[in-house]
C-alpha cells in the first residue's frame, strides 16, 4: 500500500503533466526520465507491474507443452496411401511382400548360404518377373558381381579390410536407346548376425525393387540409367560397395547416388547426409520429395565421428568421388541390430512414405539434365533443413555466411547503441551489461557442472540407464535439476545483487545479455565455417525482432499478460525448431546410449545434453526470473521433482531393460565361446585355454545379468594380456578401446568343422634392408588379423589396401577378412623394417576365425548358458 502511494505521488508531481480536458493520466516520459526510471532504484524509479509467479512459470510451461505437441505431431506423421492408385505409383503393399520373403529367409551373414544363396535367388526371381512386365521404353540388364579386394578405412579408430568373392546384384534400367550417364541406388540385403535386419536393410531393398517395378512399367522413357544395386556385403564395414565402385564397369557412369540405410526401425527416413558439396543435389530432394525430412545438423553431427556408424556413402564419396544422397530411418534404434528387427513392426506407412520420397528424386534425378553435367555444379555445400517435415528450406552456405554476418551485425549495432547511448551513462551500462553476461555464463557453467555430478554419482552407484526405457525419468532428474540450478542462480543474484534495481530495467538487460552471447555464438560459428550455424540465427533474429516488437509495451506497462502474449508469439519460431530439432537428436541418440560400449557412462552423455537443451529453452526465458514477483514456488515444484526421482532411481525402481513385446528395449550382450593358443618365436605352445568371451555392449556391464547367471559375475572380469596384439582377445572389430571390461567364464574346448590353417610360407630378405613375410590363411568366412611389430620394428608396407598400413587406435594393426561361399586361400605378405637380433622376434601375429552361422555357430555349453540368460537381453552368440 505505500509503495503505490509513493508512486501515484509521484506520477500527480511529474513535470509536464500533461491533463488535457480532466484527463489525468501520466504523459509520455522524456528520454532522461525514462533511462532514470530503468536504472532506477526501486526508491526512484515507479514499480512496474511484476508479473505473478502463478501465471508466470504456467505459461512458459504451457507454451512448452503446445510446442512439445505440434513437434509430436510432426513426427508421428505418417502419411496414408492416397487412394485411387494407379500402375505407375509406388506401392507399399508390394514392397511389403518383398519385405516379408526376404526376412523370411532368417539372418543373412556375408558367406552363408542364406545370403549367398537363397536371397539372390529370390531378388533375381523377382528381378525376372519385373523385366518381364517391363514396357517397350526401358531395358533391363542384370548382372552378379562376386569381387575380391581390400581398402582401409579410418573407421572405428582404423583398420583395413580385405573380402573374397563376395556378391553384389546389380541391375540397370535404361531407355531403348542407351544411356551414357546414370544415378544408382544403393541398399544392402545382408544382415548382422542373429538378426532378420529388416529394417536394415530389407525394407530398403523392398523399396528399390519396387522402384524398379514402377519404373519399368511407365511407357515414358528416362534420360539416364538407374542402376539398382543390391550389395550383399555391407555389415561387413562396407565391402561390397567397395567391390562395386572399384570394379564394376558400370560404375563409371554414375554420376550421383541415393544411399537407403537404417538407423533404427520404421518411422521417417531422414537425410543425413549429402554432397560432398554438389547443392543441385540437396535442391533435387527439396523439389522432388514428397515427404521431406532433412537436416544439414544431423550431417555435421554423424561426420564429426561422434556416432560410432558408417555407411556405403562414405564409399562411393572417397573411393568413386561420386555425391550422393543418404537417407535412414531412425526411429525406435532400440531394437536396431537384434532379434526384434523383424518386418511386422515396419508400418507399411513408413514404406510408402520412403518409397513415395525415393521414387520421385530418382525420377528427378534421372530425367535432369544436372546430372550429365553434374561436375559443373560441383562446388558449393548448401545449407538445408525441414520445417516440421511440411517442407525443405536450402540455400548456398556463402548466402547463409552472409545472412548471418549480417543479423550478427545488426544484434551487435542494436546493443552498441542501446548500452553507449546516453554517453553519460555508458560506462555504468556497460557495467551492468557485462556482469548480467558473465552470470549468465556462470549460471550455465554452474548448471552443467551441478547436474554432471549427478550423473557420475548416479553412475558410480551403478543406476545408468534408469532412463533408457522410461526417457522422462532423465527429463525429470536432469531436466529438474538444470532447471532448478539456473533458476537459483538468478533468483539469488535478484535477491542479493540485485536487491536495489528496478525490476523492468534488469528484465530488459538481461535479454540484451542474452542476445550478445547467441550473436556472438552465431558469429563464431559462422566463421569456423558450420552449416548448423543457421541455428543461432534463428536464436538472434527472431528475438531481436521480438524485441523491437514488444519494446513499446513494456516500458509503458512492464510485463503485462499482453506483453507476454506478444513475446511468446514471437519467440515461436526458434522455440517450436529447436524443440523439433531435440525430438530428432535425442530420438537418435537415446538408444545409441545402450550400445555405446563399457567405457562411457551414458548418464552423463545424456546428462550434458539435457543441460544444453535447457540451457538453449532457457536462453531468453532468464530474463522472466527477474519480472516475476518471486520463483520459490516454482524452485520448491522443481526440487521435489528432482529430489523424488532421485530417490526413485536409487532404489533401482527405474529397471533399465524391457522385454515388453510390443516396445522391447533388450540389454545387449556379445558371447563368444572361444579356443585360444599361444606360441612363442619358434612355434612352440606356451598358453592355453577355453571360454566364453562376455561383453555387454553397455556402461552397465554384466552387473544386472549376474542375479540370473551368478557364475558371470566380477571374479571372471579377464584381464588385457598386454603383450599380445589386442590384449589377447578375439575382437571381431578393433573397438577395444570401447570394451575395456572383458568377462572370460572358463568353458570346455571347442572342436570346430572348419578350423582355421595359418601358416608361415616364406621369410626372405628384401634389397631395400627390410624382411618381407608371407602367409597363407583358410579357415570360415570371417577372420581377423592382428599384428604388433616389436620394439625396435616398424610395419612399413604389405599387400593389403594401398600398400600402406594403417594402424588402430593403440598402435596395433587390424586386418578384418571375409568371403562369399567359395574362396581359395587368403594370401598376403608384410614388410618390416628394423633389427632381426631381439631375442623375442620383430614381430607379433594373432589370426581369429569367426563362426556366425551353421554348426560350428553354437556349441552345446553356449546353448545351454544362453537359455538361462532374462529374456530382456538380446544375446548375440557365436
Amino acid at each position: 500500500m505505500e509503495r503505490s502511494a509513493v508512486a501515484a505521488v509521484r506520477r500527480l508531481r511529474a513535470p509536464g503533466s500533461g491533463e488535457r480536458n480532466g484527463d489525468r493520466r501520466p504523459p509520455p516520459a522524456r528520454r532522461e526520465d525514462n533511462e532514470a526510471d530503468l536504472q532506477g532504484k526501486k526508491r526512484g524509479g515507479p514499480r512496474r507491474r511484476l508479473l505473478g509467479e502463478a501465471r508466470g512459470a504456467p505459461l512458459v510451461l504451457l507454451y512448452l507443452l503446445v510446442l512439445r505437441v505440434l513437434v509430436q505431431v510432426s513426427h508421428r506423421q505418417l502419411l496414408s496411401p492416397p487412394a485411387g492408385r494407379g500402375e505407375r505409383e509406388f506401392s507399399a503393399q508390394r514392397a511389403r511382400g518383398y519385405l516379408d520373403n526376404i526376412t523370411a529367409i532368417g539372418p543373412r551373414t556375408v558367406g552363408s548360404p542364406e545370403n549367398e544363396v537363397l536371397t539372390v535367388n529370390y531378388l533375381l526371381q523377382q528381378i525376372k518377373a519385373i523385366e518381364a512386365e517391363s514396357t517397350d521404353a526401358h531395358k533391363i540388364f542384370v548382372d552378379i558381381q562376386r569381387p575380391t579386394g581390400s581398402f582401409s578405412i579410418d573407421f572405428l579408430g582404423g583398420f583395413t579390410s580385405y573380402y573374397a568373392n563376395i556378391t553384389n546384384v546389380v541391375v540397370k534400367l535404361e531407355p531403348q536407346g542407351g544411356a551414357e550417364h546414370a544415378v544408382l541406388s544403393n541398399c544392402h540385403f545382408d544382415s548382422v548376425p542373429n538378426t532378420p535386419g529388416a529394417s536394415d536393410d530389407a525394407v530398403s531393398c523392398s523399396v528399390m525393387l519396387e522402384i524398379l517395378y514402377t519404373l519399368s512399367k511407365s511407357t515414358e522413357p528416362l534420360q539416364h540409367a538407374v542402376i539398382f544395386l543390391f550389395n550383399g556385403a555391407e555389415e561387413n564395414i562396407l565391402q561390397a560397395s567397395h567391390g562395386f565402385i572399384t570394379q564394376h564397369e558400370w560404375a563409371k557412369s554414375i554420376r550421383a547416388f541415393i544411399n537407403l540405410e537404417a538407423a533404427g526401425v520404421g518411422g521417417k527416413e531422414l537425410v543425413f547426409q549429402t554432397g560432398p558439396e554438389n547443392p543441385w543435389l540437396v535442391q533435387a530432394y527439396v523439389f522432388a520429395a514428397k515427404h521431406p525430412f532433412a537436416s544439414v545438423v544431423a550431417q555435421e553431427i554423424f561426420q564429426s565421428g561422434i556416432i560410432p556408424a558408417d555407411t556405403d556413402f562414405r564409399i562411393y564419396r572417397d573411393f568413386g568421388n561420386v555425391p550422393g544422397i543418404d537417407l535412414a530411418f531412425i526411429e525406435n534404434g532400440y531394437i536396431y541390430h537384434t532379434k526384434y528387427d523383424t518386418s511386422d513392426r515396419i508400418l507399411t506407412d513408413s514404406i510408402q512414405r520412403a518409397g513415395d520420397n525415393i521414387l520421385a528424386v530418382l525420377k528427378y534425378l534421372a530425367t535432369s539434365d544436372m546430372l550429365a553435367k553434374s561436375f559443373e555444379y560441383r562446388h558449393g555445400n548448401v545449407i538445408f533443413f525441414d520445417v516440421l517435415g511440411l517442407f525443405v528450406l536450402a540455400y548456398p552456405a556463402r548466402v547463409g555466411t552472409i545472412l548471418n554476418y549480417v543479423i550478427a551485425a545488426i544484434a551487435f549495432l542494436y546493443l552498441g547503441k542501446k548500452i553507449l547511448q546516453p554517453k553519460t551513462r555508458a560506462i555504468n551500462n556497460l557495467k551492468k551489461f557485462f556482469t548480467a553476461f558473465g552470470l549468465i555464463l556462470l549460471s550455465w557453467i554452474s548448471t552443467l557442472v551441478t547436474v554432471l555430478i549427478v550423473a557420475v554419482f548416479i553412475s558410480l552407484i551403478g543406476r545408468s540407464l534408469s532412463w533408457y526405457t522410461h526417457f522422462y525419468v532423465s527429463v525429470f532428474l536432469y531436466g529438474a535439476a538444470a532447471a532448478v540450478k539456473l533458476i537459483l542462480v538468478h533468483s539469488l543474484a535478484k535477491k542479493f545483487y540485485y536487491k536495489n534495481m528496478n525490476d523492468q530495467y534488469l528484465g530488459d538487460v538481461f535479454f540484451d545479455a542474452s542476445l550478445m552471447i547467441w550473436s556472438v555464438l552465431l558469429a563464431m560459428i559462422t566463421h569456423i565455417g558450420l552449416c548448423s550455424a543457421f541455428i543461432c540465427t534463428l536464436w538472434v533474429a527472431f528475438p531481436l525482432l521480438t524485441k523491437l516488437m514488444v519494446h513499446k509495451e513494456f516500458r509503458q506497462k512492464g510485463a503485462t499478460m499482453k506483453f507476454v502474449a506478444m513475446y511468446m508469439l514471437g519467440m515461436f519460431v526458434p522455440y517450436l525448431y529447436m524443440l523439433y530439432l531435440n525430438w530428432t537428436v535425442f530420438e537418435m541418440f537415446t538408444p545409441i546410449m545402450g550400445r555405446s560400449g563399457s567405457e562411457i557412462p551414458p548418464d552423463v552423455v545424456l546428462a550434458g545434453f539435457i543441460v544444453a537443451s535447457t540451457v538453449i529453452l532457457s536462453s531468453y526465458f532468464i530474463n522472466f526470473i527477474y519480472l516475476v514477483k518471486s520463483t520459490k514456488t516454482t524452485l520448491i515444484t522443481l526440487t521435489a521433482v528432482f529430489v523424488v526421482t532421485l530417490i526413485l532411481v536409487c532404489s533401482g525402481i527405474f529397471f533399465p531393460y524391457s522385454s515388453d513385446a510390443a516396445n522391447p528395449k533388450p540389454k545387449r550382450v556379445f558371447l563368444q565361446h572361444t579356443n585360444r593358443r599361444f606360441h612363442d618365436l619358434d612355434g612352440n605352445l606356451v598358453k592355453s585355454d577355453s571360454g566364453i568371451w562376455i561383453n555387454g555392449f553397455d556402461y552397465n556391464g554384466i552387473s544386472h545379468i549376474t542375479p540370473h547367471v551368478p557364475e558371470i559375475n566380477d571374479t571372471i572380469r579377464t584381464p588385457c594380456e598386454e603383450w599380445a596384439p589386442f590384449c589377447g582377445l578375439p575382437w571381431i572389430l578393433p573397438v577395444h578401446f570401447m570394451f575395456r571390461k572383458n568377462w572370460y567364464l572358463p568353458a570346455s574346448e571347442i572342436f570346430p568343422a572348419s578350423p582355421i590353417h595359418f601358416k608361415l610360407l616364406t621369410k626372405e630378405p628384401t634389397p631395400w634392408n627390410s624382411v618381407r613375410l608371407s602367409f597363407e590363411v583358410s579357415g570360415p568366412s570371417h577372420m581377423s588379423l592382428y599384428i604388433r611389430p616389436h620394439e625396435g620394428s616398424a610395419l612399413s608396407t604389405w599387400s593389403l589396401g594401398d600398400g600402406t598400413p594403417v594402424a588402430s587406435v593403440g598402435g596395433d594393426y587390424f586386418v578384418f577378412y571375409s568371403h562369399g561361399l567359395q574362396a581359395t586361400p587368403w594370401h598376403f605378405w608384410i614388410e618390416l623394417t628394423g633389427s632381426e637380433k631381439h631375442s623375442d622376434g620383430m614381430v607379433s601375429l594373432a589370426i581369429a576365425a569367426h563362426y556366425f552361422f551353421g554348426e560350428d555357430q553354437k556349441s552345446p555349453q553356449l546353448y545351454a548358458l544362453l537359455e538361462r540368460f532374462p529374456n530382456w537381453t538380446f544375446s548375440s552368440a557365436f
